[in-house]
């Protein structure tokens, strides 16, 4: 399952600049000064020099501070409010500690170095067994859990395909052989992936298999930062990393924030066709609009079905509610390549967690623990 993605969840209290376009939709707008880091290489762990910060005009009530930075090929974006016991400078010290763990993360998890853990992991594969660090080694027991509860639709090992699509910076239309894709796709099969816990240690099976671990690692990113935000004594504040999003608390004045789904056919990111009330919850959205091209009249997108090597055919978008980000970046593709029916038997049958989904014939479908909290506001467009 191929999901290199950078679609950004936007909603409540920020207002964003054009690259930051959204699975979900801004709700409002704040349109406040905020610290900005510049981005650097996509899927890279060199850090950026942040920009002098603006100084915030004064206010009586709480002000937002946001900070934006570049980490794990996406963007990534975290902001709080301040309070009479922390200052702007203190919560932006915080939510700079965030993008520190988060970029820590990074570098153990990436493929795109050579001396990363998971880069060992891959070219030991049919060798031998790699010791990885508690983080890469939960990261990966969490795709084999949502592997066996999705049929095998999940699976880290895809990037055996690496290379067959282009939906990255270097998009193309070029629809790869069915023979080179049946070449690549055997050897995609999570039964491979060996761990022992006791040692720590991982290995793949065979010889040429590859993992990537793009569809899941941000949301564990997004769950670390949370916590060292918890940590260092906010309540109320954001964590973005790409697709994947958390929400702590509520607003200033109390009240719950509201996030926007978007429109998969919709005319841009802040066109949204539902509105869900968050709170001390996690968001990962997967899309059929962000990584994608159409050739002779059919979507062709980034989110490959294992069974078949070539792109999910039956949604268009899922938007995943849970307690935690890593859940819900593990679970949306899973639901988005198993359709409807069956994503929302998955969703159903795990904790804590909902899903909004639109099918591939437009149809929306609410689960359950999210009825009541999700206020449709009107049928998604139809179209290509």
């Amino acid at each position: 399952m191929h999901r290199p993605r950078c679609s950004p969840l936007l909603f409540g209290f920020f207002c964003f600049c054009p690259c930051l376009a959204a699975a979900l939709a801004l709700a409002a707008c704040d349109a406040r000064p905020r610290a900005r880091q510049e981005a650097g290489p996509a899927a890279s762990s060199a850090s950026a020099a942040p920009l002098p910060a603006q100084a915030a005009p004064a206010q009586a009530g709480p002000a937002r501070v946001a900070v934006e930075a570049r980490a794990m090929g996406t963007s990534l974006l975290l902001a709080a409010y301040t309070s009479e016991a922390m200052d702007e400078a203190a919560i932006r010290a915080r939510l700079d500690k965030a993008i520190a763990e988060i970029r820590r993360l990074e570098g153990l998890m990436t493929t795109w170095r050579p001396d990363s853990e998971l880069s060992r992991v891959n070219a030991a594969a049919g060798k031998g067994a790699v010791e990885v660090s508690p983080e890469s080694l939960a990261v990966i027991e969490k795709s084999l859990w949502i592997s066996e509860r999705s049929e095998g639709v999940f699976d880290v090992t895809f990037e055996a395909m690496h290379g067959l699509w282009k939906f990255d910076e270097d998009i193309d239309d070029n629809v790869p052989r069915k023979e080179d894709v049946e070449r690549a796709r055997a050897l995609i099969d999570h039964r491979q992936i060996k761990i022992e816990r006791a040692r720590r240690t991982v290995m793949l099976g065979k010889p040429g298999m590859r993992m990537s671990l793009g569809g899941i690692a941000k949301g564990y990113a997004v769950d670390a930062a949370a916590r060292v935000l918890r940590g260092e004594g906010l309540t109320s504040f954001f964590v973005q990393a790409g697709g994947d999003l958390y929400i702590a608390g509520k607003k200033p004045d109390g009240s719950p924030w509201r996030a926007g789904v978007r429109d998969p056919r919709g005319k841009d990111a802040n066109d949204h066709f539902a509105m869900i009330e968050v709170e001390d919850h996690a968001f990962s959205t997967a899309g059929d609009y962000e990584r994608s091209f159409i050739k002779d009249g059919r979507r062709y997108h980034h989110i490959i079905d294992p069974r078949t090597g070539f792109p999910a055919s039956e949604s268009r978008s899922v938007t995943i509610w849970a307690k935690d980000a890593l859940t819900a970046d593990a679970v949306d593709d899973a639901a988005f390549i198993l359709g409807a029916e069956k994503g929302l038997a998955l969703v159903e049958s795990i904790e804590d967690c909902g899903a909004v989904i639109v099918d591939r014939n437009n149809k929306v479908w609410v689960s359950k623990r999210l009825e009541g909290k999700v206020e449709v506001l009107r049928q998604p467009t139809d179209g290509l």
